[in-house]
């Protein structure tokens, strides 16, 4: 005669039996592991308590690392950037130009090669038409370019470059912009994002944004690709701390209340 305890070992077997059967089939509905199983449980939340998680995890660690692609006012830049509570440090690369930019409380520094002052930080596209040589406003002269290049040049507060660029290395301000999605969200499976499992949330099934947040550890947002096709980034090194630290003396130069322009 047959004991309790055989036959659910005997139960146990087929069912395994069959279910290895329909994975190969690839029928995997009822046999698939549990994908939360092991993580920090946020897969299992709504979409909406998901963001919630990820933005609240972002602002409570105090450095993080984003590199990637932000689309504003028509212009692409390319951000390689390490952000904290009272500055940053990193590269902006945009309209094939590449420049530095650090941050240390209010001060904000820019460092780049004369091919970047001779066209001007803020330069229009379509600038310079007809018969100009080259010097028109928002330019500096070819003398100011080669004094500014490879220098760390403080950008007064005052100067439009000022409220362009320190966007760039504001944690709070950055994060708070980028890590919201747009319409109505929904969950949009398990991932990988660096060899991290994720879960995937959407704004109106991805027109609004998609975010990446991690399964592992607290719920870092690692990937945000913005609505609109407005780019798209990657968020690492989460309370990494990192040095940051004023440019040594005779690596600055200070214009006063505004950058040079001929």
């Amino acid at each position: 005669m047959m004991s309790i305890s055989q036959g659910r070992s005997r139960r146990a077997t087929l069912a395994g039996a069959v279910c290895a059967l329909l994975v190969s089939g690839t029928v995997l509905t009822g046999c698939s592991e549990d994908p939360n199983e092991g993580t920090n449980g946020v897969g299992r939340l709504p979409a909406d308590q998901i963001q919630s998680r990820a933005q609240k995890a972002a602002a409570s660690v105090g450095a993080v690392r984003l590199h990637g692609t932000v689309v504003t006012s028509g212009r692409t830049y390319t951000l390689d950037m390490r952000l904290k509570e009272k500055g940053g440090i990193g590269s902006v690369t945009t309209d094939g130009v590449t420049f530095r930019l650090l941050r240390v409380d209010d001060e904000l520094y820019l460092k780049a090669d004369a091919g970047f002052w001779g066209q001007g930080p803020d330069e229009d596209e379509g600038q310079g038409d007809g018969g100009d040589d080259g010097k028109g406003d928002g330019t500096t002269d070819a003398a100011a370019a080669d004094k500014l290049a490879s220098k760390y040049v403080k950008v007064p507060q005052g100067d439009p470059s000022y409220k362009k660029f320190i966007g760039f290395t504001d944690k709070g301000v950055l994060l708070s912009g980028l890590l919201t999605l747009h319409g109505e969200l929904a969950t949009d499976g398990h991932h990988e994002q660096a060899g991290v499992r994720t879960i995937r949330v959407t704004g109106d099934e991805g027109s609004g944004g998609t975010l990446d947040v991690s399964l592992e550890g607290k719920p870092y947002p690692l990937r945000m690709v913005r609505a609109g096709r407005a780019g798209t980034l990657t968020f690492s090194a989460w309370g990494t701390d990192f040095p940051l630290q004023q440019p040594a003396k005779d690596d600055t130069l200070d214009y006063g209340k505004k950058l040079p322009t001929s």
